[in-house]
């Protein structure tokens, strides 16, 4: 089998180490979706020299152009497509959440295993048990996935009855909140009399959310931020950018809590040189506390933020700035026009409305490219109410305003979007991981199986990528598109049909699209020349196959800045060409039998030569 795995490395000429100057290489073989335009094209070849695209066509044209010497990457059949994009993708959330243990109402893959399901309240409290039983007395022990609506309620009350003497913060599916016990409360020197006056602190059930989780992340950065996990945490996320072909990741809020840790803690995994880059835009929010309630100090930061730390491969975006509007979806605490049906839930405001007013208003006049977080229809048209008085007294062309989420909104809205020239980045998986429980408790049928329209957008011209959120859905861009695609959920419904896109328009949500987003698509985000040489390998092609097999399509690597990465988690039983043969198990497609075939057993039932010149004389090139 390493033998085979070895073989198949060789013939795809994958370079690890590092591009010497002028090295020439031309990808043929394959599908090659270019995602250029407004349909599917193909490319039969692209020439790269050193990082950089310079021809794209036939492969005579790419031969000549690139002289002696080019080396030759041959596909075997697979699909290359522009490097997948996450426009909107949290490293804080990755290295808290990966390497702590996850108790979810649904399983999650990591890159060392996945952790199981936990659907009912019996099935949350027998995984709580066994985790805190791990837990060390002094040592903060953090568990991210809780949801009362699969897990029932939780107090700082019961977490004291579990661990008495641990240090225990359980924190929500939708980390916008966390429960914390009385060992933690005493780890971390809090106090009542720190949070008076704040509305969304629940202190006497250790419950703090939105604007109170916000106040107290930076009480409690050492411990979120712990340098031992939180590098253990990042490398697992760099190896699920691999599995998943991400080339590009965008933290859109940095820094989440402490400026200082978080940037020195990913600068340590960007060191490494991983297959992917990293863009961050600035955290209006958490910068204005920190320049002492000033929005003029904040942004005068901001301006120094690119010269002061981007390196070769982390990139503050100039001129881009988030805010955030409403509480998040996965805790009920969106704005919805229309009550919840539970009087559990209410919506909540992230940011005080005045000040969120006076932010929007502040970077529209200085010509910053806004990202607003906004879930609710209620949540969303107080934005866009915003915003209009700000055009309407201070014009702005091209602005490329993005709404980000957008978890429930109606054609009405849509509409407003288009005529403000605003964007949106959304994350399609909510449908899949919340509507059916939503139809039942909290929103309601009507309005649960309607979450996140997107073509609501598209057909109104509106640019929409794909997120995560990461980990409000998987790093998995192909899931996200699949999603959007065929709207099922994770019960199996399909709902609201009439919202299905076409491939084409998934897809660039994950590629140009995505690119856009971040005012990048001029560098990446399509296979053009002069764009940077940033792939994805997919062993079979989204555009020919089961629009409900997509998210299951194995990647088999990526180039990242002109360099091949194979992704040997995805190599064995998972590597299937664009017939379904899994080279990784010594199958080759046959032409004249129509099968999958491994070439020594078919030389014997057939009488020919074991090699491959006798293989492909017998079977067809």
């Amino acid at each position: 089998m390493k033998r085979v795995i070895l073989a198949m490395m060789l013939a795809l000429w994958v370079i690890s180490a590092p591009a010497a100057a002028g090295k020439t290489t031309i990808y043929y073989g394959g599908d090659i979706v270019t995602m250029e335009g407004d349909k599917t094209r193909y490319a039969e070849s692209v020439l790269v020299i050193d990082d950089k695209i310079v021809f794209v066509g036939k492969k005579a044209g790419a031969l000549q152009k690139a002289g002696d010497g080019a080396e030759m990457v041959d596909l075997h059949g697979k699909t290359m497509l522009p490097g997948f994009i996450e426009p909107h993708l949290h490293p804080s959330i990755a290295a808290t959440m990966l390497p702590n243990d996850t108790i979810a109402p649904h399983a999650w893959k990591k890159p060392n295993g996945v952790t199981p399901a936990a659907k009912t309240p019996e099935a949350f409290q027998k995984l709580l048990k066994a985790s805190i039983a791990k837990a060390k007395e002094g040592e903060m022990h953090f568990i991210w996935g809780y949801h009362p609506l699969w897990h029932g309620g939780l107090s700082r009350q019961m977490l004291n009855q579990l661990a008495p003497n641990k240090p225990v913060g359980v924190i929500h599916r939708s980390f916008h909140e966390i429960y914390l016990n009385d060992a933690a409360i005493e780890l971390f020197k809090i106090t009542k009399e720190d949070f008076k006056g704040n509305p969304q602190v629940e202190w006497e059930k250790g419950h703090f959310f939105e604007g109170g989780w916000l106040a107290l992340a930076p009480k409690i950065g050492a411990y979120l931020l712990n340098p031992d996990t939180y590098k253990k945490g990042l490398s697992m996320m760099t190896e699920l950018m691999l599995q998943n072909g991400i080339t590009t990741i965008c933290e859109p809020g940095f820094p989440g809590s402490d400026f200082k840790m978080e940037y020195g803690l990913l600068k340590s995994e960007m060191d490494k040189n991983p297959p992917y880059d990293t863009y961050l835009i600035a955290n209006g929010t958490q910068l204005y506390g920190m320049a002492g309630n000033s929005n003029e100090k904040a942004e005068a930061l901001m301006q120094e933020l690119p010269e002061k730390y981007n390196t070769q491969n982390i990139f503050f975006l100039p001129k881009q700035v988030k805010l955030y509007a409403d509480g998040a979806i996965y805790s009920l605490a969106m704005e919805m026009k229309q009550p919840y049906t539970d009087p559990r839930f209410k919506g909540e405001w992230m940011t005080p409305l005045d000040l969120f007013k006076q932010q929007l208003s502040f970077y529209w006049d200085k010509g910053y490219k806004i990202h607003v977080h906004a879930n609710g229809d209620k949540g969303i048209q107080q934005v866009i109410d915003f915003n209009r008085e700000d055009q309407k007294r201070h014009p702005r062309k091209d602005h490329r305003f993005t709404l980000h989420h957008m978890g429930y909104f109606d054609a009405n809205i849509a509409e407003e979007v288009k005529e403000l020239g605003m964007e949106a980045s959304v994350n399609p998986y909510y449908l899949w991981a919340l509507a059916d429980k939503y139809a039942e408790v909290g929103l309601g049928k009507e309005r649960a199986e309607n979450l996140v329209r997107i073509k609501e957008l598209t057909q109104r011209a509106v640019p929409v990528s794909f997120h995560s959120d990461f980990a409000m859905a998987p790093a998995e861009p192909l899931t996200l598109a699949w999603t959007a695609i065929n709207r099922v959920t994770g019960e199996g419904s399909k709902f609201s049909q009439d919202q299905r896109l076409d491939v084409f328009t998934a897809m660039k949500g994950i590629t140009i699209t995505a690119a856009r987003t971040l005012n990048l698509e001029e560098m990446i985000g399509s296979i053009k020349k002069e764009k940077i040489a940033n792939f994805t390998i997919l062993a079979q092609n989204p555009f020919k196959i089961d629009p409900m097999k997509i998210k299951d399509i194995p990647v088999y690597g990526v180039v990242h800045r002109g360099e091949m990465v194979v992704n040997h988690n995805g190599l064995v039983g998972g590597d299937r060409d664009a017939h379904g043969c899994v080279a990784s198990a010594g199958f080759r497609w046959c032409a004249k039998t129509g099968n999958c075939e491994r070439p020594w057993e078919l030389a014997k039932k057939q009488k020919f030569e074991n090699t491959q010149k006798a293989f492909e004389h017998f079977c067809g090139k």
